[in-house]
């Protein structure tokens, strides 16, 4: 089964030689459950090489002044030899003192990483122009992607490194690690590509440390970017232009601490929804909401804001300290399926910018945007597993925070106002059962007795809540030593009139062979209508010249998890986008809406402490 989401993480040999502390950053990544693969660099290692041989180091002079490293087939073995002693080697032993099982090898031992010699290239040598025909350096084909994509499921971190593999030279062909990189991150699509290196990020003056460059758009000319550099902004672009993974370039030796360079498959667009198409850009599938947790900290700088990410890995902002607490909830993750973002004039597409990275980045907007008074606090919290079971996020803010009203930050379009969502009642059914011969007579699969028992929960169910709605949303059947296992997932959505204690009223008992556990419980949820944070949303969009519809949706939301416990603190939804997209790959948000939608809720947010101000 495969586990998380992908980084491909490009280290140059000078970090893996001299800071070992990349090590426990890679670890730390890793035992979040992502899968990791990193592309080793060696230059260093190769110069050791050389140091070790008194072997002079062969270099062609381009003819654009760039030095290159001459790799003829009499260097080749050398240049191997150096991966095995001085990457190969050190990588495997500092992953293992992490704990991490490792894959290690040459991406073209085994065929594994496959290349093009490249053609015959111009030198300038004696000051003349030369053509080099026996320049062992070439460009990525492909790879044997399924063999990786089983090796990153079965071991912590795989590790490859040039030389890659010609079939048609039958030989060994260098490449830059950095092109190659970015090559199987396209290839596998990675969720996540970074190159680190000894700078911190790109420089807009080489001499200054402090002058990274936060942001690279499409073609931007980058007068400062000399060297090497060149080829690591080469690959950079290429991942993010032809990828769906972001892409940054970070250091000096890290990925968690320093400067960071990013790169944005796109032209820089209206400065007003920069942070929704930077925020869209970031993949953030559930259990994977780390990176745009750690961005938007770094990305949200105001002196009146502090912020922090918390146990659960909820992103949390807060402006003023008064008693008065509002809090904005919105939620970090999508649901897979990754894929580029695309945006126009108009609007943006891509996963989860309906459901629900709009909404949350206008509630980041808030923290610049409202008026908190001195006894008032903005509470803007970005959550953690919305979109699956375990809602960790927001059982986390539920035990751990304090709040006087809520919005939740999900889709209800600019003129509607979410008043309440159905809960979910959500049920394993297992049925396991000795194997039968189907003409046996009188003879009842496990699968049919699966659908006997799922409509004999749902007629109890009904009986209590007639309103509900019920769907299997997975089955699994396993043949195993003579045994039958038949395993289904029964969801029901909860209205909220079936109350906090239904789940005490559905008898599941259904004998020996049969057993249904239950896997989520939460109560519907509907706000009333007379509270303060309604009122104030209706003065403010009547303010806007709009009359207000209330909605209650059938979906389940943080809404539910925090009524569970918060029952009398009011909470509505509001946020920009059609919510019939969500989970679709037809997610489309408009600029205007998301920008009316705003204004909205700035209104309804100052009104709001104005209210409680005069309560």
């Amino acid at each position: 089964m495969s586990k998380g989401s992908l980084y491909v993480i490009k280290l140059g040999s000078s970090t893996i030689v001299n800071h070992p502390r990349i090590f426990e950053e890679i670890g730390r990544i890793s035992r979040r459950g992502n899968q990791v693969l990193l592309v080793a660099g060696g230059a260093e290692a190769i110069r050791r090489k050389y140091e070790d041989l008194s072997r002079p180091m062969p270099f062609l002079t381009l003819p654009s002044s760039d030095e290159v490293r001459y790799c003829s087939p009499e260097e080749l073995p050398y240049i191997r030899d150096a991966y095995y002693e001085n990457i190969l080697t050190p990588v495997r032993e500092r992953l293992k003192e992490q704990g991490l099982s490792t894959f290690a090898q040459l991406g073209g031992d085994n065929g594994l990483v496959l290349g093009r010699k490249a053609k015959p290239i111009k030198a300038v040598q004696g000051g003349k122009t030369v053509i080099v025909r026996d320049s062992f350096f070439g460009q990525y084909t492909g790879s044997h992607s399924s063999f990786l994509q089983d090796a990153l499921n079965h071991f912590d971190v795989v590790c490859l490194t040039p030389p890659i593999w010609d079939p048609e030279l039958a030989s060994y062909i260098n490449i830059d690690a950095d092109v190659l990189a970015a090559e199987l991150a396209v290839e596998l699509e990675a969720h996540h590509l970074r190159f680190v290196t000894g700078t911190a990020g790109l420089l807009q003056d080489i001499e200054d440390e402090d002058s990274t460059i936060p942001d690279v758009y499409g073609e931007e000319e980058l007068i400062s970017v000399k060297g090497r550099m060149k080829q690591k902004v080469r690959a950079a672009r290429l991942a993010a232009e032809r990828g769906i993974c972001d892409v940054n370039i970070s250091g000096p030796h890290s990925l968690e601490h320093g400067g960071r360079t990013w790169f944005w498959q796109a032209e820089r667009g209206p400065a007003a929804f920069e942070l929704l198409n930077k925020v869209a850009r970031i993949p953030s599938v559930s259990k994977d909401e780390h990176e745009l947790a750690r961005f938007l900290l770094g990305e949200i700088q105001d002196p009146s804001v502090t912020g922090h990410v918390d146990d659960a890995g909820n992103v949390v902002f807060r402006k003023g300290a008064g008693p008065h607490t509002l809090l904005l909830l919105g939620h970090l993750d999508t649901v897979p399926y990754v894929w580029p973002v695309r945006s126009d004039t108009e609007g943006l597409a891509g996963r989860g910018v309906v459901d629900a990275k709009g909404s949350f980045v206008n509630f980041v907007h808030m923290l610049e945007e409202a008026e908190v008074p001195e006894n008032g606090s903005l509470l803007v919290i970005g959550a953690v597993e919305e979109e699956i079971s375990s809602s960790k996020g927001a059982f986390y803010i539920r035990d751990h925070y304090r709040a006087d009203a809520v919005i939740i930050g999900e889709p209800s379009g600019e003129d509607s106002l979410t008043l309440g969502y159905y809960g979910l009642f959500k049920l394993r059914i297992t049925i396991r059962r000795a194997q039968e011969h189907t003409a046996a007579k009188d003879s009842v699969s496990a699968i049919d007795e699966l659908y006997q028992v799922a409509a004999d929960i749902r007629g109890r169910v009904r009986d209590i809540d007639p309103q509900g709605l019920s769907s299997l949303i997975d089955i699994e059947h396993r043949n195993e030593r003579g045994y039958i296992t038949v395993t289904a997932i029964l969801n029901f959505r909860i209205s909220p009139e079936a109350g906090n204690g239904y789940t005490d009223k559905v008898d599941l008992s259904f004998g020996d062979a049969i057993t249904v556990e239950v896997l989520r419980a939460t109560p519907g949820f509907a706000n009333p209508r007379s509270d303060t944070l309604v009122k104030a949303f209706v003065r403010s969009f009547a303010k806007h010249g709009k009359s207000i519809r209330y909605l209650k949706k059938r979906g389940t939301s943080d809404m539910n998890t925090l009524a569970s416990a918060w029952s009398t603190v009011p909470m509505v939804a509001y946020g920009p986008g059609d919510s019939s997209l969500d989970h679709t790959n037809d997610e489309y948000l408009h600029y205007e809406e998301v920008e009316s939608s705003r204004a909205i809720l700035r209104e309804a947010v100052n009104e709001w402490f104005r209210l409680r101000t005069e309560d």
